[in-house]
């Protein structure tokens, strides 16, 4: 069996090669045989000897162009029929001239192509006793070399035969799996895009629009209940510069565009821009020497900035917050910190069509490059939603001590606060 496995076009390429040079051979052979023939005997003899030559080229030509033509709805008797024609010609014209024995072997090969089943065996059986009996009739009936010689050469050239049939049926098989596997492989990745790409969009929307319509819907109510109080119109202001930019973040979503500031510009003030839409007072500090973030990361940080910003304003009831900017040797890390009611990270509830996803966006965020988060909070203590992200270590880098992450002066001490990594 080939070592390889090859494309049924390429099987029937290299069938079709085979073809042409049996062919090709069986023309050669018989031109040189009838020569010789023609050569030795008299012209008498020649007439109908060459004249049964004629018709075995002749049905050995119909043949050779029908058997890659038909078809399985075609008679079969009928192509059968044509195939014996040219096997009794044959037959007649080795006996009669055994000059003509050497194309026994592409009469061989094209009845094994044309024919399948016993009647494949039947004709090359026929080929290989009409050349037999041609030959031992040559030798005048006494050498059984002769005679055993062609019968053994059938015998042989069948079971090759087969074992090639055999590769060749059992390299289909393969190739058919294969297409299976791969084409179930294909589904099955086209699912996991599918997937991953729902996730994305998800954590995307949640991010941006349903963070900034619920901190608008917050200032609208308040409006409301304030209403006709001068700060009614601050909160209607404040909401609708929300909505302007909600409206523009989904732009950008749609579009596939880059969140404003996070592709240029310095990563603190991208960060204190994407907080402070949510969080006024919010400030970033930066600790370490700053270095270049992937933009994957520094969209991660963005997002995770984003979403806790939010969610200060929308459960914390807060009166100082603050946000951590921190460059280690191989990391970054991001510590949102704020003083509001904090909770129980232990009893937050599963995500629902009423909330609950942002902690489990920030999660995949952070994990999906190889980082870590966690939520430190307890009620009444605060909350800090601490991200770390690796980075590849630079030379100067190295030379400098790991820094440990600093928290604000005010965050909660451990034996007050629950740690949960998510």
């Amino acid at each position: 069996m080939p070592t390889a496995l090859q494309r049924p076009d390429q099987l029937h390429r290299i069938d079709g090669r085979i073809d042409a040079v049996v062919h090709l051979g069986f023309a050669v052979l018989m031109v040189a045989s009838a020569v010789r023939y023609v050569m030795r005997h008299s012209p008498a003899d020649n007439l109908w000897t060459v004249a049964l030559a004629g018709a075995v080229c002749a049905l050995y030509a119909i043949t050779a162009v029908l058997a890659p033509r038909r078809q399985p709805g075609q008679r079969r008797q009928l192509w059968m029929s044509w195939m014996f024609a040219l096997l009794a010609a044959w037959a007649a014209l080795v006996v009669v001239a055994p000059s003509f024995a050497w194309c026994s072997f592409a009469i061989f090969f094209l009845t094994r192509a044309a024919l399948r089943g016993w009647p494949a065996y039947l004709a090359g059986g026929a080929t290989a006793a009409a050349t037999a009996v041609g030959l031992f009739r040559m030798s005048d009936w006494t050498d059984v070399a002769m005679l055993l010689g062609p019968l053994a050469a059938g015998a042989l050239l069948t079971l090759i035969y087969d074992k090639i049939e055999r590769d060749a049926a059992l390299q289909r098989r393969l190739f058919d799996d294969v297409s299976r596997t791969q084409e179930r492989l294909a589904a099955s990745e086209r699912a996991a895009g599918i997937a991953t790409e729902r996730e994305r969009v998800s954590r995307e929307i949640h991010d941006t629009v349903t963070q900034g319509l619920a901190s608008s819907l917050l200032m609208l109510e308040a409006a409301q209940r304030s209403w006709p109080d001068p700060t009614a119109h601050a909160d209607v202001q404040k909401a609708t510069e929300l909505l302007r930019r909600n409206l523009a973040d989904t732009r950008s979503l749609v579009h596939e565009l880059s969140a404003p500031g996070l592709e240029t510009g310095p990563l603190p003030d991208a960060l204190e821009h994407a907080a402070r839409q949510y969080v006024e007072n919010i400030h970033v500090q930066v600790t370490g020497d700053p270095r270049p973030v992937s933009a994957e990361v520094r969209h991660a940080l963005l997002r995770v900035t984003q979403s806790a910003a939010a969610n200060i304003q929308l459960h914390a009831r807060a009166g100082q917050a603050s946000v951590t900017l921190g460059y280690l040797p191989n990391a970054v890390t991001l510590d949102v910190f704020d003083d509001g009611r904090g909770f129980d990270p232990g009893t937050v509830p599963p995500p629902s069509e009423t909330g609950g996803y942002g902690l489990r966006a920030m999660r995949q965020r952070v994990e999906q490059l190889g980082g870590e988060l966690s939520v430190e909070s307890s009620p009444g203590e605060g909350t800090i939603i601490a991200a770390q992200f690796p980075l590849p270590v630079t030379a100067a880098a190295a030379a400098v001590a790991p820094l440990p992450p600093v928290a604000p002066d005010n965050a909660a001490t451990p034996e007050t606060t629950t740690k949960e990594t998510l």
